[in-house]
C-alpha cells in the first residue's frame, strides 16, 4: 500500500512539472518584447587607388624603311673607246666635275685638228673677199658664199669639241667613289658600268604611314631612324616630301626624309626604322595600367567616389612607361582602383589603402 502510495505522488510531481513546462513556452513572457538584432555591415574592402593625372602623351607612328643616297649614278661612257686613263681610285671622294677616266680620243682629236685648219683657211678666204667686194673687184654672192663656208666649219668644230667631250668622263656631283669595275686599256662601250658614284653627306628614308596620320603630316616633321647595324644609336632627320597618292591597297601615304649622315655610317640601301611624332596632347590624362580592365573592345576603371566603387566605361589611347591614356571617362584628379580589382564590385564600399598610411612626421 505504501508503494502505491509513492508511486501517486511521483506522478502528480511529474503533472504538475509537465504542466508548467507547457505554460511557459505558450504564454508570452511578462514585459516588452524584445527587439530583433540589428544585421552587421561588412567593413569597407581594402583597396590600392591612383589620381588620374595630367600629362604630355605624344603619339609616335613607326614604319620600315629604306636608306637612298642623297645623289647616285653609274658612271658609263657614252662612246666606244678603249680606256686611256683611270684618274679616280675606289672609295675616294671627288668633286664635282673632276675628270675620272680618259678614253681613247685619237680619231676624234685628229678630224677636229682637220676641222680648225678648214675653218683657218675659210677666214683667210672671207677677210679677202671682203676687201675686194669695197674696190669691187669679187660680187657680193661670193663674199656670202666664203661667210657660209666660214660658219659652217665653225659648226664642225663645235661639233667635234662635243664629240671630244664624250671621250672624257668626269664626275657630275661631289661624291665618294665606288668600286672599279674596269681596267686600263678595256675597251668600254655605252651602257658598260665603269664605276658608281654617290652622295651620302645625307640619305633619303622613304617609308610608308596610315592615311589617318595625314591630318598631322608637313614637310619639316622630325624624323627618328635606327638601324641594326648600330644598335642604341639614333639618326635624326626631318620630313622632306610627302607623297601625292595613297595607296589604295595598304591606305598608307609614303614619305620622305633626309637624314644627314657625315660620318658615312649609313649606306645606299640599308634598313632602317622610322619613328615619326604625328601628334603631342599636352594635357592628356593619364592613370597606371593596373586600373584598366578589358573585356574585348570594352574597356572600363573603378572610380572612388564617397566611399564606394562606381564602375565607369573609358575610352582608351596611347599606353607608355606603365601609363594608360583615357580618352574619355575620367578628370582629372578623380580617383581610380588600381590594386584588389578582382574582388570589387559596382557600389561596393572601399577604403583606399593609400590614404590610410600613416604619414612620416615632418622634420
Amino acid at each position: 500500500m505504501r508503494i502505491v502510495n509513492q508511486l501517486l505522488v511521483v506522478a502528480a510531481l511529474a503533472a504538475v512539472g509537465g504542466g508548467a513546462w507547457y505554460y511557459t513556452q505558450q504564454k508570452p513572457a511578462a514585459g516588452p518584447t524584445p527587439q530583433a538584432s540589428a544585421p552587421r555591415t561588412a567593413p569597407p574592402m581594402a583597396v590600392e587607388t591612383a589620381a588620374v593625372e595630367s600629362g604630355i602623351v605624344v603619339d609616335v607612328v613607326e614604319a620600315v624603311g629604306t636608306a637612298r643616297a642623297r645623289e647616285a649614278v653609274v658612271i658609263t661612257p657614252k662612246v666606244p673607246a678603249m680606256v686611256k686613263k683611270i684618274s679616280f681610285t675606289e672609295g675616294e671622294r671627288v668633286r664635282a666635275n673632276q675628270v675620272l677616266v680618259e678614253l681613247d680620243a685619237r680619231e676624234i682629236e685628229a678630224r677636229l685638228e682637220e676641222t680648225r685648219v678648214m675653218r683657218e683657211n675659210s677666214q683667210r678666204l672671207y677677210d679677202r673677199s671682203t676687201k675686194l667686194f669695197e674696190t669691187r673687184n669679187v660680187p657680193q654672192s661670193r663674199v656670202e658664199e666664203l661667210q657660209a663656208q666660214l660658219e659652217a666649219a665653225g659648226a664642225r668644230i663645235r661639233a667635234d669639241e662635243a664629240r671630244l667631250a664624250d671621250y672624257v668622263i668626269r664626275a657630275p656631283f661631289d661624291g665618294r667613289m665606288g668600286l672599279r669595275r674596269i681596267s686600263l686599256g678595256a675597251l668600254v662601250t655605252p651602257g658598260v658600268e665603269i664605276s658608281t658614284l654617290d652622295d651620302t653627306s645625307s640619305i633619303k628614308m622613304d617609308f610608308k604611314v596610315p592615311e589617318n596620320a595625314l591630318r598631322s603630316l608637313q614637310p619639316g616633321a622630325k624624323v627618328e631612324a635606327r638601324s641594326s647595324a648600330y644598335p642604341g644609336r639614333v639618326f635624326t632627320g626631318t620630313v622632306t616630301t610627302i607623297g601625292t597618292r595613297v595607296d589604295a591597297a595598304s591606305r598608307s601615304i609614303e614619305l620622305r626624309a633626309e637624314v644627314p649622315n657625315r660620318d658615312d655610317a649609313l649606306k645606299p640601301g640599308m634598313f632602317l626604322t622610322a619613328s615619326l611624332v604625328v601628334d603631342t596632347r599636352p594635357q592628356a590624362l593619364l592613370v597606371p595600367e593596373a586600373a584598366v580592365l578589358s573585356n574585348g573592345d570594352n574597356h572600363s576603371v573603378f572610380l572612388v567616389a564617397d566611399g564606394k566603387a562606381k564602375q565607369v566605361p573609358v575610352r582608351l589611347g596611347q599606353s607608355r612607361d606603365g601609363k594608360t591614356e583615357l580618352l574619355a571617362g575620367v578628370n582629372a584628379g578623380d580617383t581610380v582602383i588600381t590594386g584588389g580589382l578582382v574582388k570589387v564590385r559596382d557600389g561596393q564600399a572601399v577604403r583606399s589603402m593609400t590614404a590610410s598610411r600613416p604619414q612620416q612626421p615632418t622634420s
